[in-house]
């Protein structure tokens, strides 16, 4: 069986949820993450429609949902702080029946430890080479052979690369940071939304004692990765009110200079380059700072030889769609069935492209139908924004209304028919 022995690249959500399921169905994973220890910072996200399937088929969906943020309300305000609207999140958020949203760490740490008793992981190491034959050479400089490379390593996956997989981003006009920050507004299970042309900020959080999380989210033309760097965001935020001055003061700490926060010149001194995660153990001092693009993943193949691609390294469809959760999980509930099904790689990954394609490729067409809507437009559309979201609770149709607005998103959270658990070939 040369399916047997499997690497995966990245301790994301994919990963650990691709080597559970080898696990049950008896192969070896082995799952290799360039961070010193498990990632368990992140922002919320969503898991929707069929997903929650693969949550429930995995054992784990009661666990995952006692960690639900258990968002009530969404709030929509001026530069002033005054109250433009306030909504039910849930409603707003599109979620419905058994859909649930979690912290990624929280979703990543209870998916590590359903995989942990069946998988090998190795921490603080990262593949450096692969071969035709599957010789791998990591980083570390220890070599190994694998029947299979999985890259579930994200939207700019090195393993896609080495794969002669990659192509160019489709970047969708706009780019996004999040952030852990103090919660001076107190805010408690709340999310709040300001925007401006061009950029919004969003802050929310799970309780009045707990951090918050800071988005911001501003419109941008493709940028070298090197240049986007917090100074950059605080650059286009600079002048703004409500909570902005203080956000970016933690954003930047000690080196904010008064220019960045008062009237908009960027005279910091030394960029500090992010270009994607970067991650440490400040609980509300910003520290945690991520800083991307917005942008999808959609090329033609997912597999080359004995490397496949999953998650977001294969069809990102951006945080826009707010589905890239939920594509890397039943991606890797059918990427491993169809390992446990066939004998050889190559009819593995077909089955599996033959299955997730029509699913993926309909929430990536999502993501650029709401990429539109995260970037607010110019001073008119946000006043005509204001004041539908203001008077929207008036109508006694508002929640029939949202659930029009919302369907495309239960539609594409529904655009596949997971197959049955597989009966594995024999060794």
């Amino acid at each position: 069986m040369r399916n047997r022995e499997v690497l995966i690249s990245g301790a994301g959500v994919a990963g650990p949820l691709l080597a559970y399921w080898l696990g049950r169905y008896g192969l070896r994973p082995t799952v290799v993450e360039r961070a010193p220890a498990l990632r368990d910072g992140g922002y919320k996200v969503d898991v929707r429609g069929k997903a929650i399937e693969v949550l429930k088929r995995t054992g784990v969906y009661e666990t995952a949902h006692a960690k639900d943020t258990g968002m009530r309300q969404v709030t929509y305000v001026t530069a002033t702080g005054g109250k433009v609207a306030a909504l039910d999140a849930d409603l707003l958020m599109g979620r419905r029946g058994d859909d649930i949203e979690v912290m990624r760490g929280d979703l990543v740490r209870i998916l590590h430890d359903a995989a942990a008793p069946a998988t090998e992981f190795i921490y603080g190491d990262a593949i450096a080479s692969i071969s035709p034959d599957g010789d791998v050479v990591f980083e570390s400089g220890r070599s190994r052979r694998f029947d299979v490379i999985v890259g579930a390593d994200g939207l700019h996956s090195a393993t896609r690369r080495m794969a002669g997989l990659d192509a160019p981003l489709r970047h969708l006009g706009a780019y996004l940071s999040i952030c852990t920050v103090p919660n001076d507004l107190r805010l408690d299970h709340e999310e709040v939304f300001w925007a401006a042309p061009g950029r919004m900020v969003f802050l929310y959080s799970t309780g009045p004692d707990d951090p918050a999380k800071a988005g911001m989210i501003f419109a941008s033309p493709e940028l070298p990765r090197a240049s986007v760097t917090r100074e950059l965001v605080a650059s286009r935020f600079a002048g703004d009110g409500w909570q902005v001055p203080r956000l970016l003061e933690t954003i930047l700490g000690d080196a904010a200079p008064k220019s960045i926060l008062n009237d908009g010149a960027a005279t910091a001194a030394a960029p500090t380059p992010l270009g994607g995660r970067q991650r440490s153990t400040g609980e509300a001092s910003g520290d945690d700072f991520f800083v991307d693009s917005l942008s999808q993943v959609d090329i033609p193949r997912w597999s080359a030889g004995r490397v496949v691609l999953l998650g977001d390294a294969a069809f990102c469809p951006s945080p826009a769609s707010g589905q890239g959760t939920s594509t890397a999980l039943c991606g890797a509930y059918v990427l491993a069935r169809a390992l446990a099904r066939h004998e050889t790689p190559a009819r593995a990954f077909a089955e599996y492209e033959d299955t997730m394609r029509p699913y993926t490729d309909r929430n990536i067409a999502l993501g650029r139908k709401m990429a539109g809507q995260m970037v607010p437009g110019g001073r008119v559309s946000i006043a005509m924004r204001n004041y539908a979201m203001r008077t929207l609770r008036l109508n006694p149709w508002h929640r029939q209304i949202i659930a029009s607005v919302n369907k495309p998103i239960f539609e594409a959270a529904n655009a596949i028919e997971l197959p049955a658990e597989a009966t594995p070939v024999a060794a």
